[in-house]
Order: structure tokens, then sequence, then C-alpha cells
């Protein structure tokens, strides 16, 4: 079975070129101004991916220390890269066993990363150790796979290439913690007390070829066409780009697409 937090050869550099714009972008200006909000002095960003929030950090907490960590270095190698993030300390780490000491940090952020943990109490945990009293978590996951027209659409491309055997890997992980009532559920069971969520919605725009590419190529979606069959990766990118271009009428598209944002305080 593919690996569904394995960012590694060439999806880094194309999950930035390629999704980060149209997906991540939105978000990571509206993220890094709430972990900003209460002024914090020492940020611990956790799965910050290539830094687009981390970057956005940078502008929203300029006073704060910033730390992001993520599991796969490849990713953090793409996110050093970026302008002004010589200002950030990157430390490859695992989000369920950070090696961090206790009650480190201000804030925790994590900007679509809680999916992809295999044992999310255990995260939150973490967490919740290595922040001060009175810190927060702020942290989003996408909605549903059904309020998210792009990704949906891909998702079923690719699926009816493989009709006996389909790769569930948007449904299953990226698109697959989107019940608010199981995610405050989990934040309680690790000890957090104060719990807000907020649903959001912003526009995912880009070239349908983008999208694809970003998705079949970027992501670890790739992995599980590639152990299918390898030969027809090109085939399921140029079907997700037909797909795009059906959805949207032509090769740009508008669409909406919708996340949940939490904020939860020790």
């Amino acid at each position: 079975m593919a690996d569904n937090a394995s960012f590694t050869g060439s999806i880094p550099e194309i999950y930035d070129r390629r999704l980060g714009p149209i997906l991540f972008e939105p978000y990571a200006a509206d993220m890094a101004a709430r972990t900003a909000l209460p002024g914090p002095r020492d940020i611990l960003e956790t799965a910050a991916g290539t830094g687009i929030v981390t970057q956005k950090l940078l502008t929203a907490a300029a006073e704060a220390s910033i730390v992001a960590t993520d599991l796969n270095q490849a990713m953090l190698d793409v996110a050093a890269r970026r302008a002004g993030c010589s200002r950030v300390r990157f430390q490859q780490a695992d989000a369920q066993q950070l090696p961090f000491a206790d009650a480190s940090f201000d804030a925790v952020v994590c900007q679509f990363g809680f999916m992809f943990f295999p044992d999310r109490l255990t995260a939150y945990r973490e967490v919740r150790r290595v922040l001060r009293d009175g810190g927060h978590l702020l942290f989003n996951v996408w909605d549903r796979l059904d309020r998210n027209p792009v990704s949906l659409a891909i998702s079923d491309a690719v699926a009816a290439l493989f009709p006996e055997d389909p790769p569930t890997f948007l449904k299953r992980v990226p698109f697959g913690y989107a019940d608010v009532i199981a995610v405050e559920a989990d934040l309680r069971a690790a000890g957090f007390g104060e719990i807000t969520v907020e649903s959001i919605e912003k526009r995912c725009r880009g070239t349908a070829a983008h999208i694809a590419e970003g998705l079949c190529r970027g992501s670890p979606l790739r992995s599980e066409i590639e152990a299918r069959d390898a030969s027809r990766l090109d085939e399921a990118t140029l079907a997700s780009t037909e797909a795009i271009k059906r959805l949207s009428g032509g090769d740009s598209f508008d669409l909406p697409m919708s996340a949940h944002v939490f904020d939860a305080s020790r």
C-alpha cells in the first residue's frame, strides 16, 4: 500500500508549484493571521510542508520565533528556499513524537496536516504537551470531498481508470477527516478545553492542467496510481485535466472549496 504521508522525489517541487497557489495559499494568510492574533512569542508549525504558511507567519507574527517541522525533509528543503525563511528554524520531526520540552510554545499551527497523522490523538496530546498554559493550537482540515468539486472531479477521474481497484487517497486522507464532531471529540479526548470551529469557503482558481499535474504527480495519489500501473500516470493526468475542463467549461476554473478551521486552547 502506498505511504499516505510520503512526499519524496519530484513530489515536493510539483506540490509547491502546482498545488500551493491553487489549494493552499488561499487559506495560508487566514491561518497565519489567526495564529498571530494573540501575540505569541514562540510558534511551532507542524506538517509545514513547503513553507506556504511559514512564509505568511513571518509577516503576520514578525516578532515571534518560529520553528517549522515536517516528517519529510524533502518538503522542508523546498520551504527553506522561500524568501525570508532564513529567519525560521526548520527541523525534521514526527508530529506524533515532538522533540521539544514541555511548555515550549505559545502557539502551534498546522495547515492541512492532521488528516495525514496515523495516530491523531497522540499528535494532539503532543501538541498540548509542548504548549504553555493558555496557548493555542490552530489548524484546518478539508471539508467533505463533495464540498470541494475540483478535487472530487480528479478523484473520480482517476478512480474510473482502475474500476477494479480505484485509488482512494483523496477520499481517505485529505478529505477523510471532515466530520467536525469527530475532530472536536478527538481534541477533547486529548485534553483540550475551549474549542472553536469555523467553516470557511474560498475560491479554487487555476488551470486544469496545473491542478491535474499537482494532484496526480505532486501528491501521494501518484504512488497509488503507480502502484497499480506506473505506465498510466500520463493517462491519469490527462483524464484529470479533461475532467476539470468539463467541470469548468474551459482550461481555467474558478470554483468553491471548503475547509474547517479549529482553535483549541490549552
